[in-house]
């Protein structure tokens, strides 16, 4: 039997999700009861974003809060807040919506900021998620994002090498570079496009600790397609990760914390000049 399309019509593409929906969903309502205890990196995250909002020079009316879990974003004085997070218990908890980063449930320019911290890095279609973040804001609204990047969580990934180097297994979620950021955030059509990167480096005294705390933020594996890990490689992880503590008796873990900034496009803003348009000499800048 032809394999081929019938006249008139076309091929489906089958693109399977990297992220378990399901999964995610069921680990950040798992999360959700003592995640105030593990909220740290999120923490650092809305402090960054905080710090950026407030070097705008103008107010915010409507703002969506991404990726919400618990609430804790403080809005700035006199503006809405709408809450959205793809876990059930978050979205309530915090008097939003249930949705996914990349199937929102809001109509276009409905926000002028969208912020999200924490989440960026589970979504399925990630392209998809801040094009539409872009659609959702106003012309000339404002996107705040942070996840956890390219370069994080060394040690752990260096550990889990050594434990299951006869068979590795793909436990850890795939890292952006902050590159790679900037040119998603282009992409997607945004304006006036930043991406960079934090580093935040956390102490831990054994492995069990570090995985309490990703399990404590919803962060730890949604892949599809997951294995469990074995007694035998647990051991092993906790050997390796112990064997990279320093004189202290503490292993260092390293999280690199992307910031990502831009705006929904308005013919207001800036535009770059255009190329050969420059009156000045380089050449008798350099002599003087």
């Amino acid at each position: 039997m032809s394999s081929k399309p019938a006249p008139g019509t076309s091929a489906a593409v089958d693109n399977p999700d990297i992220f378990d929906r399901t999964a995610r969903r069921l680990r950040r309502d798992r999360a959700a009861p003592d995640y105030a205890a593990h909220d740290f990196i999120r923490a650092t995250m809305l402090d960054g974003i905080a710090e950026r909002l407030d070097a705008v020079t103008r107010d915010f009316t409507d703002i969506l809060d991404l990726g919400c879990f618990d609430g804790a974003f403080a809005a700035p004085p006199g503006a809405r807040v709408a809450r959205c997070d793809a876990g059930f218990a978050f979205a309530k908890g915090a008097g939003g919506v249930q949705g996914d980063e990349d199937r929102l449930p809001f109509a276009d320019a409905s926000f002028d900021c969208v912020i999200c911290a924490g989440v960026l890095d589970q979504v399925n279609d990630l392209p998809g998620a801040l094009t539409l973040i872009r659609r959702v804001l106003r012309p000339d609204g404002l996107f705040l994002g942070a996840f956890v990047g390219a370069g994080s969580l060394s040690a752990l990934r260096s550990a889990l090498r050594v434990a299951e180097q006869d068979r590795p297994v793909a436990r850890l979620h795939p890292q952006i570079e902050v590159r790679s950021a900037g040119d998603l955030l282009m992409r997607a059509g945004f304006a006036l496009p930043v991406a960079d990167v934090e580093t935040l480096n956390v102490g831990y005294g054994d492995v069990g600790r570090l995985l309490g705390d990703l399990r404590g933020m919803a962060a730890t594996n949604v892949l599809a397609g997951r294995r469990p890990l074995g007694k035998a490689a647990l051991a092993g992880l906790a050997q390796a990760f112990a064997d990279a503590a320093d004189e202290g008796g503490r292993t260092r873990e390293k999280f690199k914390i992307v910031f990502l900034t831009g705006w929904s496009p308005d013919p207001s803003q800036p535009k770059p000049a255009r190329r050969g348009s420059g009156t000045a000499s380089l050449t008798d800048a350099l002599k003087r």
